[in-house]
């Protein structure tokens, strides 16, 4: 049995099994082998805290996004999951509301609205009622998953046959929709998704297998990998998405980001235990363990079995954790690897000063520019009366 303390005794120190590609590649400083300005984005899966709750998560949400805002992040997304008691953020569009009206700049959108689950003329006519509120700040993130499982995504949507070409409808219909246009999907023409504006919500097809990259290429749309669901084949599912792109009218070009679970900070002992915990959680995901409150305490004391650690090896390729110089050179890498020049970050602490700590550091490593107060122009203005 291995100790889970015991193999992390050294904070900085990272183990990768045999053929895996190590972005992130150990505790000796490895010079910088780019010059690039990454964007950053925020990825919140509204996560209840050991010793918290749902309301408790809502609000550390609300102030989560403040900060991102003033520190320069560039979009703000939330995460739609069913049938847990450890995640807040079922419905990602009222949290969307409620996070534009508590911020200035920052893009807010959904990472995803798994989109089988839903009424395709609803999702647009949400996502254009956010888009009417707060034109020019509104993503609109989709997936196929049903964010839970299938007994709940049948519930969810009772239409859901799980057919991958009713997904692919599904993505015809929605940009129909948001666009006004005449297709068999609105009925020839007699349905019309409201209100009318003359924007559209940002559209990203989100992935983890790699798949959708090719669905992303065909319909125009930006491309989103899921490196911290699947850590193999984000370069490839890129690099597929970029040669494939055929342009739209919304997006001239091809336009991606890689997510990934993320964690900084200056204190070795914190680094250690978030990893401790991180390993610990993802751990138990896959054992279908999905409603318990992972701490250190349960981490340190848990004990793995050879082939265990294997797969915690496996996937801390789904992660980042370090020092603010570490953390640059490693998200650097992983951006250089995937040509991507954004990241999508998702932190998980046991406390929340960590968690806002961690992204304050990564902002300032990576010269994020603080943002003032004042809204943007595009932002409307109540009529004086």
């Amino acid at each position: 049995m291995i100790s889970n303390v015991h193999q992390q005794s050294d904070s900085c120190k990272f183990f990768w099994p045999p053929g895996a590609v190590n972005f992130f590649p150990g505790k000796d400083v490895i010079p910088y082998t780019m010059q690039i300005r990454l964007t950053l984005s925020v990825l919140d899966q509204t996560p209840i805290r050991n010793g918290s709750d749902a309301p408790g998560a809502l609000q550390e949400t609300i102030q989560l996004a403040r900060l991102a805002d003033k520190l320069g992040y560039q979009r703000y997304w939330l995460s739609e999951h069913h049938n847990t008691i450890t995640l807040a953020g079922a419905a990602p569009e009222i949290l969307i509301s409620r996070l534009a009206a508590e911020t200035k700049h920052i893009r807010l959108g959904s990472g995803g609205i798994m989109l089988p689950n839903h009424s395709t003329l609803k999702v647009a006519e949400n996502f254009r009622l956010l888009e009417a509120l707060y034109p020019h700040r509104i993503d609109l993130g989709l997936g196929r998953a049903p964010g839970g499982d299938r007994i709940t995504a049948q519930l969810l949507n009772p239409s859901n046959t799980f057919d991958p070409q009713e997904y692919i409808q599904q993505i015809k219909d929605l940009d129909a929709f948001l666009s006004d246009a005449s297709t068999p999907g609105t009925i020839g023409g007699k349905v019309r998704a409201i209100p009318h504006i003359d924007t559209r919500p940002e559209l990203w097809m989100l992935t983890s297998s790699g798949e959708s990259a090719y669905l992303a290429a065909h319909f125009g749309m930006a491309l989103s990998y899921a490196q911290f669901i699947n850590p193999i084949g984000a370069a490839a599912a890129i690099r597929a998405y970029k040669d494939k792109f055929r342009p739209s009218a919304q997006l001239s070009s091809p336009k991606a980001s890689v997510g990934i679970f993320a964690f900084c900070s200056d204190d070795p002992q914190k680094i250690e235990e978030v990893q401790a915990v991180m390993d610990y959680r993802l751990y138990n995901f896959e054992r279908g363990r999905f409603d318990e409150f992972p701490s250190y305490q349960l981490a340190k004391e848990q004990k793995y079995t050879d082939a265990e650690w294997q797969r915690v090896l496996f996937n801390r390729q789904r992660m980042a954790v370090g020092t603010p110089q570490q953390m640059r050179q490693r998200l650097e890498t992983l951006a250089e690897e995937t040509g991507v020049d954004e990241l999508v970050i998702s932190t998980f602490t046991e406390h929340f000063a960590d968690r806002l700590r961690s992204y304050e550091l990564l902002a300032t490593a990576f010269g994020l520019k603080p943002r003032t107060a004042a809204a943007p122009e595009h932002q409307y203005q109540r009529n004086s009366l």
